[in-house]
């Protein structure tokens, strides 16, 4: 067991509440930023590359047919294989929320994907559901169960917004327990079926629960209706028989108190749980070890770190699991101003002392002199993951000077975005203004609303593969544009119509009419 303190010295305000660590192919990855920060990923994920006690994050890519992964916070996150003993190369994403604050209910696919080099690309789909399908929540949980040959996710808990009808202005942001209902979702077909079982009389968030083979374990939670967190142990027991599947509940003793605990895995039955609090005011600084067989579950005391004076008299931490009994949490310093760069962080190691130095499995002899990424990305999402092969490290000597590239710069002759007086425009802007990439030439950034680009044209520009010229440029795309052969149009005179237009039939007068008229 180990405590040390490392420092971010890159982006440390991606590492904020609500973060999620992905561990893929010995590498391990942060995903959910808080906003959109500066110098941010438009992926929203990062390489975590550990050395020397310093963590450096480094930008990450997805293949071409990748789905729009937006940056989730909260979500709930596991293992697509659901065996601690296989590698671990998908990931389950489910819900969670937004930059713009809003809760999701989709359900993405994560996936590594092997390349030549020595970079890991991702592939994103997102799985629709039917049916029953869970409202957009966060706070929650999900796992993968196995039985009979068939695989299904077992998604429960959280929390979510009032019901439309009972908010208004003053308790829109107001959240609630979501219904203790258990979602079963067979991954292969993406049908949801939601089961309310009689032992579940409650909500419960930010809950620990732990699978193996067709068992799930829930453990702890907080109940915000009543403000409290229960010392509750359940196990959902879920069979899956050619027909409708079957799944029941037992409330088992020697439960814990507790919430927004992580766990981390030892092997492949041993568990580890640590941090959270035992109340508002109190956080839980005691480790438990959990052993799981295939129909038991044991827990007992663990001995715990030797916690520094900043980690006791602390109120708030969080943090996530690393895989392989490592976890990475931080907490607020001393720092009166409370921006996000006054965080301390620091990695406990309950397995091999090697574990931390997996982070750092990517050389990176060749990426320090490398450029810096490019400011406003968040609306440049691309799929030519070759934009980024060689530009995917961070440059120091550039973090102070924003006056030649990046938000601030006058990006057409009527640009009047300024430093001083800029406001939010689009509801995805929290402290910078938006930016979209003009592909005219070499390509530079313009402000979006500068160009008069609508939110839902921002948005739709952002999530596909297309170019974009801005106002100064789009007659030179116009020229660009080759032209569709079309055949001439046949047309024909005014002579020649008059020509072919039948002549009147004159019928002749006789004489003895006209004699007639004029007596």
């Amino acid at each position: 067991m180990s405590l040390q303190m490392i420092s971010v010295t890159n982006n440390s305000s991606l590492i904020q509440p609500g973060f999620s660590l992905l561990r893929i192919k010995e590498q391990v990855f942060l995903f959910g930023q808080k906003g959109w920060p500066k110098r941010s990923c438009p992926t929203g994920v990062f390489l975590l590359d550990l050395k020397n006690n310093e963590l450096k994050l480094r930008p990450t890519t997805f293949s071409n047919d990748s789905c729009y992964l937006p940056p989730l916070r909260y979500p709930a996150v596991c293992n697509l294989t659901g065996d601690a003993e296989v590698e671990n190369s998908q990931y389950l994403i489910h819900g969670g929320k937004t930059p713009n604050n809003e809760l999701s209910n989709k359900m993405y696919v994560m996936s590594a994907i092997d390349r030549t080099n020595k970079k890991t690309t991702f592939c994103c789909t997102e799985k629709e559901l039917e049916g029953d399908i869970p409202v957009g929540r966060y706070g929650h949980s999900i796992n993968v169960v196995h039985s009979r040959g068939k695989t299904m996710c077992v998604i429960f808990g959280g929390r979510s917004y009032m019901p439309q009808g009972q908010r208004n202005s003053e308790n829109w942001n107001s959240v609630e327990d979501c219904q203790p209902h258990v979602f079963l979702v067979d991954l292969e077909f993406g049908c949801s079926n939601s089961y309310a079982l009689p032992q579940l009389q409650s909500g419960f968030s930010f809950h620990v629960s732990l699978a193996r083979n067709n068992t799930v374990y829930i453990l702890g939670g907080h109940c915000l209706k009543s403000n409290c967190r229960p010392p509750t142990l359940y196990k959902l027991k879920i069979d899956l028989p050619l027909g409708s599947p079957s799944i029941s509940c037992t409330l088992l003793p020697g439960g814990l108190s507790l919430s927004s605990a992580i766990v981390t895995p030892i092997g492949s039955k041993d568990f580890v749980i640590v941090g959270g609090y035992e109340s508002d005011t109190l956080k839980r600084m005691v480790c438990h070890a959990i052993t799981l067989e295939d129909d038991s579950i044991e827990i007992s005391r663990k001995d715990s770190p030797d916690w520094t004076a900043e980690i006791k008299h602390g109120k708030i931490w969080f943090g996530s699991n690393m895989g392989n009994g490592a976890v990475l949490f931080g907490l607020p310093g001393d720092n009166k101003q409370q921006t996000p760069d006054a965080n301390n962080f620091y990695i406990l190691n309950f397995g091999e002392e090697k574990v931390t130095e997996d982070c750092n499995v990517v050389s990176t002899e060749d990426q320090e002199d490398s450029m810096p990424l490019e400011d406003s990305e968040e609306f440049y999402i691309t799929a030519d993951t070759s934009l980024y092969d060689d530009d995917d490290a961070y440059n120091s000597d550039d973090e102070e000077d924003e006056s030649e590239t990046g938000y601030w710069i006058t990006c057409s002759v009527g640009c009047d975005v300024d430093i001083n007086t800029w406001v939010p425009y689009y509801s995805t802007e929290l402290n910078k203004p938006a930016m979209i990439f003009c592909s005219n030439g070499e390509g530079h950034w313009v402000h979006a609303q500068c160009m008069d680009l609508s939110e839902s044209m921002l948005l739709n520009l952002s999530k596909e593969n297309s170019k974009y010229f801005c106002n100064d440029h789009c007659r030179v795309a116009m020229d660009m544009q080759t032209p569709k052969k079309v055949p001439p149009v046949k047309t024909t005179s005014m002579k020649a119509l008059h020509r072919k237009a039948p002549s009147k039939v004159r019928t002749p007068i006789k004489k003895s009419f006209l004699r007639r008229l004029f007596q």
